[in-house]
């Protein structure tokens, strides 16, 4: 009766295991070819009609002129079980170590297909991906599409450098995508987040000039790159992003299809021009907390920017603005900005820390480090708390709203 029993257990695991994972040099991959995208894709094809699995690539640098689609239920999965670093302008090499992706195709077509689709309960995980041709000395980057795409329910994104695309990621028309431990240095555009119905989730992506610090084409992120886009999406959960030397650190707009609400924790910006601009959000708000904000270079750099089209809640909360910025905040529109617990360190002294132009105002229980003008109020401006403030210098909050929307108490002088 036991070995009756063991059988059965046995024949049931047996019929229960997973499929064995796939290797990409099976199907003819191999860092000696001009191009590998059929091997690869051949081989994720293989692993999809088998039930889904893993599709293993070994260390090597495989170059590839076409696109690729990771099918649903199926990981890609590289020799990385961490986002690597290449820091070029330390002497550091190319990056010729673990599975390596080279980017040929799509050059010049930054409307084209991305280099890699990632599906439905797919997974791309533990690559270095970089693009030869794309050079640090040039004026102006070579424009490429998407290097990622993300679409339908669940997909993944893990452990991944993206060394030096000209469009990063695309994590749009999916629901409950994860993005977690990626790093690099986009040069256009970082991440960028619309038509989302259901709650994604970013956590731990850093994007740095490694690749490319103080050189021509560094100057033209700092000119004209974005980190983080944000359009559509429902209640985003963003953890521990950051990225540096950006025209805009994060922005949140609206597109066809809406605007965006959610929390992000632990977020920041270094070496931008702006470190947030939002020219719309949702009514159910931006809930940022934990943020570090560094704006410098240009005209007018400022930490938060809100444009004139905002009807939505931005809410800041134990947040820390500093670098040699013009103000702190430039507000504009019909919405509501809030500031809680947040630091100030530093500003133009012949502007106001918060230069605000409309809708209402909230700042409590901050602290500002330099001296003078902490709020200048203008006759837009519907309502305005200022209370419980810490203040270097006298109180000064210059008004030319109504006086019955401005509350003003119990701000204290260092």
């Amino acid at each position: 009766m036991r070995m009756i029993l063991f059988l059965l257990v046995a024949l049931t695991v047996a019929c229960w295991a997973a499929p064995a994972p796939v290797n990409v040099v099976t199907f003819g991959a191999s860092p000696n070819l001009p191009d590998n995208t059929a091997a690869f894709q051949k081989a994720m094809d293989e692993a999809a009609r088998a039930g889904g699995g893993k599709v293993e690539v070994p260390s090597g640098r495989f170059r590839f002129a076409g696109a690729l689609t990771i099918p649903p239920y199926v990981s890609l999965i590289g020799a990385y079980t961490y986002a690597p670093s290449h820091s070029f302008e330390r002497g550091g090499a190319l990056p010729s170590r673990g599975s390596v992706l080279e980017v040929m195709g799509g050059k010049g077509q930054p409307q084209g297909a991305p280099f890699l689709m990632i599906g439905e309960n797919s997974t791309l995980q533990g690559f270095s991906i970089y693009y030869p041709e794309q050079l640090p000395g040039a004026p102006v980057p070579i424009p490429y599409p998407y290097c990622l795409a993300m679409r339908g329910n669940n997909p993944a994104l893990l452990d991944v450098e993206l060394l030096n695309p000209f469009q990063g990621i695309d994590a749009s028309k999916n629901q409950r995508a994860i993005i977690r431990n990626v790093h690099g240095q986009p040069l256009s555009i970082g991440l960028m987040v619309d038509e989302v119905y259901d709650v994604g989730r970013i956590e731990n992506v850093h994007w740095n000039p490694w690749w490319s610090f103080n050189t021509p084409i560094y100057q033209w992120q700092r000119a004209n790159g974005v980190g983080f886009v944000f359009g559509r999406t429902d209640w985003h959960s963003v953890l521990n992003t950051f990225c540096f030397g950006y025209a805009i650190g994060y922005r949140f707009v609206e597109t066809p299809k809406g605007f965006c609400n959610g929390s992000f924790v632990g977020i920041g910006a270094d070496d931008c021009h702006t470190g947030v601009q939002v020219d719309q959000c949702a009514p159910l708000g931006l809930l940022i907390s934990n943020g570090q904000f560094v704006a410098m270079h240009g005209p007018d750099p400022a930490g938060l920017r809100v444009g004139p089209g905002n009807s939505g809640l931005v809410k800041l909360v134990n947040c820390s603005f500093w670098g040699p910025c013009h103000r702190v905040a430039a507000i504009e529109g019909t919405g509501t900005v809030t500031f809680g617990d947040c630091n100030f360190q530093e500003w133009d002294p012949s502007q106001p820390a918060l230069d605000v132009w409309g809708g209402h105002l909230m700042v409590r229980g901050c602290t500002f480090c330099a001296p003078g003008v902490q709020a200048r109020l203008a006759p837009q401006v519907q309502r305005c708390i200022f209370s419980e403030n810490f203040v270097t210098g006298p109180v000064k909050v210059e008004s030319s709203m109504s006086p019955s929307g401005l509350i003003e108490r119990d701000n204290l002088s260092r």
